[in-house]
């Protein structure tokens, strides 16, 4: 799985969950709760979605090293390896 197939899922996940959102117009380093504008439940249910979709597990004391676009496709890539 390259970036770029990682990156179009967490789009298309974050579409379902916030679809009032443009997630492709995330920069690398911008924060995704802020620059999005998701509340803590669909962040939440944004994290539940990946891990489900990329059969990884995300402990709470992760999800402060996901909250960029760049951080976000970097742990998934080594969760996934």
């Amino acid at each position: 799985m390259t970036e770029q197939d990682i990156k179009q899922t967490i789009f298309q996940l974050l579409k379902k969950i916030a679809p009032d959102t443009e997630p492709e117009k995330l920069k690398p380093d911008d924060d995704i709760r802020r620059t999005l504008e998701i509340d803590s439940f669909d962040a939440l249910q944004f994290v539940v979605a990946l891990d489900a979709h990329f059969g990884i597990e995300t402990p709470e004391a992760d999800y402060g090293k996901i909250a960029t676009l760049r951080q976000l496709i970097s742990y998934i890539m080594k969760q996934k390896k």
